[in-house]
């Protein structure tokens, strides 16, 4: 395990052999490709299941970290490194890609669709693992191209259309994180006189909750765009509807989840006064999330758009669990990141050989499949069950830890939002009756005599999502120690560089036996007034921060040498 642990260069073979790999898959002939793709995404599994069998749990720390300097003036860097939480969405990307290759049945260009799958592992990977902020955009909007070409390419009805209001919802959007991101590298540079995106700098840069409240919305617009919070929602029909079963399954799984590691690596650490004073409209909205989006999946007469909108609702018990600024809420939300990746991305799958059985997604055409498709039946109702979250599977554990964490902050919130689970059992178990139960209309008893049951490879898919469902769902704690390692690192964090006394006591509440974080001064800005240097022509809020940030970092750093530096939560993960 050690030795793994001190293999140089690990984390960088996970991140660039799917790159590789789909860049010489692009070049296959279309019969080699598809086994070329399986092999290659089986073994970044064993790759990225070393990476979990050297990690060490009880360094709170970044581990296989890897840095190259790129343009040290600007302070732009090839910086990557993981925690648990990094871990957790890494092992997700990487048994979705393994089992949607073992799905893809493309018969259009199959070489480039295995191409693009790899290729947005690859890029995935980058994003759950860089500790340089602009490399974490790039990868960020790099993770677009892959789905624009799936849904624009293998797609169904208006698919350029969906394609392009997907793509620019999405883009247009991130430009203001990365607007957010350039004026935090400025304050950077007023402070320290040299620009810098490296995240451990931004955490050990006090930064005053005026300019936190600024960067806090301009990280959360893109958040919510890509998680999607409601009302930012708009592109989500649309792309699911038109994408194909596989771009789908990329979209649910894995995309969304894109947004909610942006608020447990950056928006909660970086903004941690300003989340907490806009903590309530958030989850306000996250449980709009969960309310609208049950309603809206109940009223759907295509299957797909079911699931669609179940993401909707199941992503803001993800941002509930974030938000309640607990342990067990945060680990809860981690978990149910990848809980809700397996469940979504086996419901598409199903969802897709279902349709493509009876040529339609129309819900009202169909019934009645239960007698000639027994294991269909039968599969089907396991892995809803894991939607619906009944105990021992997966999905409960997520939202039970979850819902639990925010009653600790918000007893009657979470009281609102375990309704998810009474919502979730009303459309699924709807679905369920009308699709394999419900009365045969002529079209059903048309195609009911050619619908076939599970073959051996749609068996085997099936039957790995179902053993991830049971076995975590019984076993939870393997991933549960990931995801609480870095949450309680994070935490941390956010109560190290918090100025209020009241963010302080959020962050952390259900945490025992912590080490007590070092004060940071609190400024008020009305009667300082700020020396302004001769050399430099900035304005009076630019001085009143540079004077603001010397004044915190000497009082840190004064109670920092009283109470031992061990107490910093980010010292040695430079």
């Amino acid at each position: 395990m050690e030795y793994l642990n001190n293999l140089e260069h690990l984390l960088s073979v996970v991140i660039f052999f799917p790159l590789l790999a789909g860049a010489l898959a692009l070049m296959l002939e279309s019969k080699i490709a598809k086994i070329f793709g399986i092999m290659s995404a089986v073994i970044e599994l064993l790759l990225v299941c070393a990476l979990w069998a050297g990690f060490d749990l009880q360094n709170a720390g970044m581990q296989f970290v890897e840095s190259l300097p790129l343009i040290p003036s600007l302070g732009i860097s090839y910086h990557v490194g993981i925690d648990g939480i990094s871990l957790v969405l890494m092992l997700l990307n990487a048994l979705i890609i393994a089992l949607s290759s073992i799905y893809m049945n493309a018969k259009h260009a199959p070489n480039h669709f295995i191409a693009c799958l790899l290729i947005l592992e690859s890029i995935l990977m980058c994003v759950f693992s860089a500790q340089n902020v602009l490399l974490f955009y790039i990868g960020w909007e790099l993770s677009l191209l892959p789905i624009l070409y799936m849904i624009g390419m293998w797609g169904s009805g208006e698919k350029i259309k969906a394609a392009l209001k997907f793509f620019l919802y999405t883009f247009l959007a991130s430009l203001m994180m990365l607007l957010g991101m350039l004026y935090y590298a400025y304050l950077h540079f007023l402070k320290n006189q040299s620009f810098s995106f490296e995240l451990n700098d931004w955490l050990n840069m006090p930064l005053p909750s005026e300019y936190q409240a600024v960067l806090f919305f301009a990280f959360f617009f893109a958040i919510a765009v890509k998680i999607p919070i409601i009302p930012f929602h708009a592109w989500l029909p649309h792309a699911y509807g038109n994408a194909p079963t596989l771009g789908s399954v990329a979209l649910s799984a894995l995309l969304l989840k894109m947004g909610t590691y942006a608020i447990v690596r950056f928006l909660l650490p970086l903004f941690p006064d300003a989340s907490y004073d806009f903590s309530m409209p958030i989850i306000a909205l996250a449980l709009v999330m969960i309310l609208y989006g049950a309603f809206v999946a109940y009223a759907q007469r295509d299957m797909k758009q079911v699931i669609a909108y179940s993401s909707i609702s199941h992503m803001g018990v993800v941002v509930l669990g974030c938000f309640s600024f607990t342990l067990v809420g945060i680990g809860g939300a981690v978990f149910m990141m990848f809980a809700h990746g397996v469940v979504s991305a086996a419901l598409f799958m199903m969802i897709g050989m279902f349709s493509a059985r009876v040529n339609t997604r129309d819900i009202a055409s169909v019934g009645g499949f239960a007698r000639v498709a027994p294991y269909f039946c039968a599969s089907f109702g396991i892995v809803l069950m894991a939607n619906v979250g009944l105990p021992l599977s997966i999905g409960f554990v997520g939202e039970f830890l979850s819902i639990l964490g925010m009653f600790l902050a918000h007893p009657i919130m979470a009281f609102i939002g375990g309704m998810t689970i009474i919502f979730s059992a009303v459309y699924m178990l709807s679905l369920y009756k009308r699709l394999f139960f419900g009365a045969e209309s002529s079209a059903g008893i048309a195609s009911k005599r050619q619908f076939l049951d599970l073959n051996a490879r749609e068996k085997f898919i099936i039957g790995a999502f179902i053993a991830l469902i049971v076995f975590f769902g019984v076993y939870p704690k393997p991933l549960l120690n990931l995801a609480d390692s870095g949450a309680k690192a994070m935490i941390d964090q956010a109560q190290y560089r918090a100025q209020a006394e009241s963010t302080k006591r959020a962050f952390g509440l259900d945490s025992k036996g912590g080490k007590e974080m070092p004060s940071i001064e609190i400024i008020d800005y009305e009667t300082m007034s700020p020396h302004i240097p001769e050399s430099k022509n900035i304005d009076s809020a630019d001085s009143a921060l540079d004077s603001a940030t010397s004044a915190t970092s000497a009082a840190s750093s004064s109670s920092v040498t009283q109470e031992g530096a061990t107490n910093n939560p980010n010292k040695g993960q430079k």
